[in-house]
């Protein structure tokens, strides 16, 4: 990081600990509405006697469930990603690429708060050829 100020490029706005307390906000709403239909899923299944092999919807109700599975895990990744992003604010790291070290645009940190990386980095990973000077 070099010469670079102590805060990242997202570090001086005002309102990230704002956007990222909202972030985590409608992540842990979003968490719960899956586990409630999570939830729904099991219980209804339970209720019908299930033979895979000879209930057509059998399938179905497995699908949805790992789809909602699969979604909650989601959330709770990004909820790990939020908390991360927390610590590199109080950190003084926030705002800088942890793949090459430069600061990230203060329009992809509105969009994705919890981001660690540049565009580049995300689209080309941390071991693409150097930042032109």
């Amino acid at each position: 990081m070099g010469d670079a100020p102590a805060q990242g490029a997202g570090g001086a706005d005002p309102t990230v600990r704002a956007r990222l307390a909202a972030d985590r906000a409608d992540t842990l709403a979003r968490l719960a509405a899956l586990s409630r239909d999570f939830d729904g899923i099991v219980a209804a299944n339970a209720l019908i006697a299930v033979d895979d092999e000879h209930d057509p919807e059998g399938g179905t109700t497995a699908f949805e469930r790992a789809h909602v599975a699969s979604l909650m895990a989601q959330a709770r990744e990004h909820l790990e990603e939020l908390e991360l992003a927390s610590g590199r604010l109080e950190r003084g790291t926030y705002g800088w690429c942890e793949g090459c070290g430069g600061p990230i645009p203060p329009e992809r940190l509105e969009i994705r708060p919890a981001t660690a990386t540049c565009v580049c980095c995300a689209t080309h990973g941390p071991d693409r050829p150097p930042r032109p000077a």
